[in-house]
């Protein structure tokens, strides 16, 4: 285990202000930067991608309803006018707790960063129990890359189904089936729903969109199983009349190019045929979790969460600040709120510990309820004592979504977009292509063979004639 002297963060070693290195530009890195503002402090944000993702509303990119610029403005517009922070690109490949140092490479190029605060807010992805191989056939939902390749998967099913010549490969082609009954499951079966039977019904002449199959699945027992059993009833219920087929107490045991395998609580293993399968079930938090547990001693769960302290910094380490989904602490669930509360809290613990007062309380989360949509006009909300559904509970989603997307243009653009898809038909963005289809698969193809070069590509180009995605299905 490594270990470092605890020393007074208000006297950098190197003698000038106090460095502040922030992993990660999700909620809880963007909030804890923006916290610090005023702080006589310097702050680098390193983070993976350029952009601050909303990733509530992922599932809008992939349906169509919303443009990805809109849920991910650029982690240096956003901080463009807060001077005593730079924004770095890359993906942190080490951090070094004894020589108080992180690691970052972006195209083969690697800078390391001395720091006297670290936050550590590299947030989660998705994690398949195990079964990685499940990744190829059913994207999850994390990215901005996942939701373009969702869109292209979705949007193409219906291209690929007016060409089909048999029944069988129109059912396949028009089964969508969605692994995971929480708010992101059941969000994105009701937008793939209502886009079959709303949005495209009238746009095709050889296949009727809404005889399109949703299906959605959780080896749970039921939907929306944190709100609680009367919300989740309801949330279930309204799936049904919007033509989802929910399916509980099915276990996912197999996916490939052309279907996905189940297994029932009685044992019995079934098979539904369907092209595109999308993943919404688990979260695996980022490989550093482990990293900094091997250096602090500090516990770390199955899903890669690390145990912090109750003022969320890592054992011996006063320094590390752990936030958002990669701490474990309480059984706090991985949400937005608990993210941007905690990266405010750390920041706040770094001023008062500059300027010499006492150090806040344990951390507390105040949860504020959760919300999903379900449909139209129809979602849930649990207020804690207070629980809504319907046209109320959705007008509530709506006015809490826009408070939180960073940036009045977006709210714009948003607000727009919204009107077109809720009060009309049609949807904003329907654009894919088969970049945003196969370029994923592309990539993990070539593997180790993909070198950076200085402009980002191969440095040996693939034969032309080649197919470098691997993929079997449409």
């Amino acid at each position: 285990m490594t270990t470092s002297p605890v020393r007074d963060p208000a006297a950098p070693s190197h003698g000038g202000r106090p460095r502040v290195v922030i992993i990660g530009s999700g909620f809880g890195g963007l909030f804890a930067a923006q916290r610090l503002r005023k702080a006589d402090v310097d702050i680098t944000l390193i983070g993976k991608t350029s952009h601050h993702l909303f990733q509530p509303l992922l599932y809008q990119v992939a349906t169509g309803i919303l443009s990805e610029g809109e849920i991910a403005p650029a982690t240096r517009e956003v901080l463009r006018r807060q001077e005593n922070a730079r924004v770095v690109l890359g993906e942190v490949i080490d951090i070094d707790l004894a020589a108080r140092t992180v690691t970052s490479t972006v195209l083969g190029r690697t800078t390391v960063h001395p720091y006297d605060e670290l936050i550590v807010a590299a947030g989660a992805g998705q994690s398949y129990f195990g079964n990685d191989r499940f990744a190829e056939f059913a994207p999850g939902m994390k990215s901005i890359d996942d939701a373009l390749e969702l869109r292209g998967r979705i949007f193409g099913a219906f291209e690929l189904a007016e060409l089909a010549e048999t029944q069988e490969e129109v059912d396949r082609l028009l089964t969508f089936v969605i692994v995971g009954a929480g708010p992101t499951g059941v969000e994105m079966a009701g937008q793939i729903a209502e886009l079959a039977h709303r949005t495209l019904r009238r746009d095709f002449r050889n296949i009727d969109p809404t005889t399109a199959r949703v299906v959605l699945l959780d080896a749970a027992p039921a939907v929306l199983p944190s709100f609680g059993e009367k919300l989740g009833g309801r949330a279930r219920r309204q799936l049904g009349q919007t033509g989802v087929e929910v399916q509980l107490g099915a276990m996912v045991t197999d996916v490939d190019a052309n279907g996905i395998e189940i297994k029932d609580g009685d044992g019995q293993v079934r098979r539904i045929n369907a092209a595109t399968k999308i993943w919404a079930a688990g979260v695996q938090a980022s490989g550093l979790g482990r990293l900094l547990g091997e250096q602090s001693g500090a516990e770390v769960d199955r899903a890669g969460r690390v145990a912090v302290q109750p003022d969320l910094t890592l054992p011996g380490h006063p320094e590390v600040h752990v936030v958002g989904d990669m701490m474990a602490l309480d059984k706090l669930p991985g949400v937005a709120q608990v993210a941007i509360q905690g990266g405010r809290y750390a920041a706040d613990q770094i001023m008062r510990r500059m300027a010499g007062k006492t150090p806040k309380p344990a951390f507390e989360y105040h949860d504020k309820g959760s919300m999903a949509t379900i449909s139209r006009f129809h979602a849930v909300v649990d207020l804690g004592t207070l629980k809504f559904e319907g046209f109320i509970a959705w007008l509530m989603w709506l006015a809490l979504h826009l408070f939180y997307i960073v940036g009045f243009k977006s709210r714009v653009t948003t607000v727009l977009h919204w009107l077109v898809s809720f009060l009309g038909r049609g949807r904003s963005q329907r654009v894919a292509t088969q970049q945003q289809v196969y370029g994923r698969l592309a990539l993990e193809h070539l593997g180790p063979g993909w070198e950076a070069s200085k402009t980002g590509g191969p440095k040996t180009a693939p034969p032309a004639d080649e197919d470098m995605t691997g993929r079997q299905s449409a």
